[in-house]
């Protein structure tokens, strides 16, 4: 039996002020395909300044909706190739 090796690389961006981060993940799949994502993060004006905090949630707020994507894209393909519809797929 072989076995192929498949690598998804993710790229995340933030952009920055004193009070808000805004995170966009994108992974470009094998066929070419990219799916885009976003997330945010709000900074509350009593909280101590602290970016990477900022970084962190709005980026994982960006990957959760990558991934929910992804698996509305697979969910989608498995009933165009099944010709019926499947049950969705959770998380």
């Amino acid at each position: 039996m072989m076995h192929s090796t498949v690598g998804w690389h993710v790229e995340l961006e933030f952009r920055e002020d004193d009070q808000h981060t805004r995170a966009v993940a994108m992974v470009r799949l094998p066929d070419g395909t990219e799916v885009r994502a976003h997330g945010h993060a709000s900074r509350h004006r009593t909280d101590v300044n602290q970016p990477r905090v900022g970084e962190e949630i709005a980026g994982a707020r960006a990957l959760n909706e990558l991934a929910m994507q992804l698996l509305t894209k697979a969910h989608e393909e498995i009933d165009q190739a099944s010709g019926r519809v499947s049950h969705p797929i959770h998380v």
